[in-house]
């Protein structure tokens, strides 16, 4: 992937907060999110206490690459056959529910023993998870309970006029993502 260094030099100020622990704001395919490096458990409290929301209810990990989620999964429990699904470019808009490393933060997993991971084709967030060269912490821009942020303006009223919001356009889906849980099948949140 090419970068034009002048033209994206506040691009790259973006990944650089988010190489200092930092949350930063970004444009995703439906809403604005918030995101953190998954790794700084001190980062993931602040993003807790940030969106006022339960310990208990666990993030999504985005990435551009399912080889960036390895050291998250527990791929002895994956198949072949659902690694080939989690894979597929045929799930343009998917979360998956996967099997969790006992090593993952349980802020991350909700406590539970899985994770959800979402390999995004949106190429603002392509990008960010390209440069950052890990998954991301994503999340809706919000306050828990009220509505997520669909432009800059709303991500500077819930989190004040600094917050680090990069610039971009939201994609083109009005809902949030699907979750399946890649083990059962079962659709946890299904967006028709």
């Amino acid at each position: 992937m090419l970068i034009d260094f002048k033209k994206d030099n506040n691009f790259l100020y973006y990944i650089h907060l988010l190489k200092k622990n930092k949350i930063i704001a970004y444009p995703t395919e439906s809403v604005f999110g918030l995101g953190c490096n998954p790794d700084n458990e001190k980062t993931v409290m602040k993003l807790i206490k940030l969106k006022k929301r339960k310990k208990n209810k666990g993030f999504i990990l985005i990435s551009d690459n399912y080889n960036k989620f390895i050291p998250y999964i527990d791929e002895d429990r994956l198949s072949y056959a659902k690694k080939c699904d989690l894979i597929s470019s045929k799930h343009d808009f998917v979360t998956f529910l996967v099997p969790a490393k006992n090593t993952i933060s349980q802020l991350i997993t909700g406590y539970s023993d899985l994770v959800a991971i979402r390999i995004v084709h949106y190429s603002i967030l392509k990008k960010l998870c390209y440069f950052f060269k890990k998954p991301i912490i994503s999340t809706s821009a919000n306050i828990s309970g009220m509505s997520a942020a669909r432009s800059k303006e709303d991500v500077l009223k819930y989190f004040g006029l600094s917050f680090p919001v990069l610039f971009g356009d939201i994609g083109k889906f009005n809902y949030p993502s699907k979750i399946i849980n890649i083990m059962t099948g079962e659709c946890i949140r299904d967006v028709k």
